[in-house]
């Protein structure tokens, strides 16, 4: 019996899984006031996002754009101190235009700290009042964008749980659904596979040159796209990494390439290319995993699936994670925040493929409301930085005409 899965529907016609009330804050010392604001509704959906920076930058703007009118977002009320060089205007202008809710609160017009907050408190409240009457509506498998990511990996990590993300991706992409993959940093090597793979030749052309970018970027830096833990963790090799993260892209064509920001046009497989274009300038392309997994909501996804071998406990704003252990230890010993335990293909407790569906049948859960271990315990990071991106070109969605 298939299962019938209801969301929000978005004046543009897309659906959420979620209806959060995102704070953003536009400058480091917006921050607090933002999270003060966010405690005192600390049982609902709303979620504490932000850019640091005081100098304009056309990524983290684009980035904020996508993040606040999210399918899972409701409604957006935006926190600036008055002097720094976010477009506070701007974000506000495309949050209106998308049908949400959206208030400004700038704290040296608004009195302070305090005051700022208890407006803050007063207008959230209010928000989600009104977007509990949001109209909703059946989703469609076909209608979800699901991302992926590894973080905290080892040696397990890519036997059991990316080779079976990629089987569930196979089944969503079977269905008609988006599914991306990113981590370019840790797919050196996979070039060759990755192009053959590839919709069209231009396409192929496009991430070969993607690829070269990435190793570029990274002999600039000085430091491969792989740590101390997951030398620990048995990894050895660049390679051997990014064979195991190049297991969670599963086996189907791969469409398109997109960077941050661009959702998919239609369902199938994209590569989110999440290397800077240009010079380097603003250092490691990604700080951490929360980065990444911004970067894979600014996409569009409704979920993301989080493969972990050493033990990740992070979950993230706005977007469901789901917790993939690829380790059986890991998994017993941090069963409360695990999802899923692909551990037990090394131990012969279970197949690829079951757990390839147990992943897939958990999205689907998930998205009709189901609280993943990390949205039950609380955890909503969220990190965003300084990069900058070209347009991507026709030939990176060959299928979008």
């Amino acid at each position: 019996m298939t299962q019938t899965m209801t969301g929000y529907l978005r004046n543009d016609g897309r659906k959420g899984i979620r209806n959060v009330v995102v704070i953003a804050y536009l400058v480091e010392c917006a921050h607090h006031v933002a999270r003060e604001i966010s405690f005192a509704y600390r049982d609902k959906d709303v979620h504490v996002i932000g850019f640091p920076g005081c100098y304009p930058n056309g990524y983290a703007l684009r980035m904020m754009e996508s993040l606040c009118t999210h399918q899972n977002v409701g409604a957006a009320l935006l926190l600036s101190l008055g002097c720094e060089g976010f477009n506070r205007t701007g974000l506000a202008a495309t949050i209106a235009k998308s049908g949400r809710p959206v208030e400004t609160l700038v704290i040296q017009q608004n009195g302070g700290t305090a005051k700022t907050i208890a407006a803050g408190i007063e207008w959230v409240g209010q928000a989600l009042e009104q977007i509990d009457g949001v109209t909703r509506t059946e989703i469609e498998p076909s209608e979800l964008v699901v991302g992926t990511i590894c973080g905290g990996s080892d040696a397990t990590s890519g036997i059991t749980a990316n080779p079976a993300m990629g089987r569930a991706f196979d089944l969503l992409i079977a269905d008609g659904g988006a599914g991306i993959f990113e981590e370019t940093g840790e797919l050196i090597g996979c070039e060759g596979y990755m192009a053959d793979r590839a919709a069209t030749p231009e396409l192929a052309a496009e991430i070969e040159a993607c690829m070269d970018k990435t190793v570029r970027y990274y002999a600039t830096m000085g430091h491969a796209s792989i740590s101390p833990g997951n030398s620990e963790g048995g990894l050895t090799t660049i390679e051997e990494k990014s064979l195991g993260a190049y297991a969670k892209s599963g086996a189907s064509d791969i469409a398109g390439l997109i960077k941050p920001g661009d959702r998919p046009p239609t369902g199938g497989l994209y590569l989110l290319d999440v290397i800077p274009d240009g010079e380097p300038r603003f250092g490691f392309p990604n700080i951490n995993d929360n980065a990444e997994i911004a970067e894979l909501i600014a996409c569009g996804s409704h979920v993301v699936l989080f493969s972990t071998g050493r033990g990740s406990v992070v979950g993230s704003a706005i977007a469901p994670v789901i917790k993939v252990c690829a380790n059986p230890e890991t998994y017993r010993n941090l069963a409360d925040d695990m999802d899923v335990d692909s551990g037990r293909i090394l131990e012969g407790r279970a197949t690829l493929d079951e757990v390839g569906q147990e992943v897939y049948d958990l999205i689907k859960n998930v998205s009709n409301g189901a609280q993943t271990k990390s949205e039950a315990l609380g955890h909503r990071e969220f990190i965003l930085t300084y990069k900058s991106f070209e347009p991507i070109g026709p030939s990176c969605l060959p299928m979008a005409s």
